[in-house]
């Protein structure tokens, strides 16, 4: 799923594993759904959107996004 998550966290000044500290996994996780390897949970997906204080269709595009 393509998503801006390494440009928002970027623009924070965070690292992965501070990300994934303040939405509750860890780096690894932060970094497959950078790379697009995992596709968050909604739940993760929501904490992620509102830690940017974006909607989760803001953070995540589905258009542009193949189906799986």
């Amino acid at each position: 799923m393509i998503n801006n998550v390494k440009e928002m966290r970027e623009k924070l000044g965070l690292t992965q594993k501070e990300l994934g500290e303040k939405v509750g996994v860890s780096r690894q996780a932060i970094n497959a759904i950078e790379t697009g390897k995992f596709d968050p949970s909604v739940w993760l997906a929501y904490d992620l959107a509102r830690f940017f204080n974006l909607s989760i269709e803001e953070l995540f595009d589905f258009e542009r996004s193949e189906r799986k």
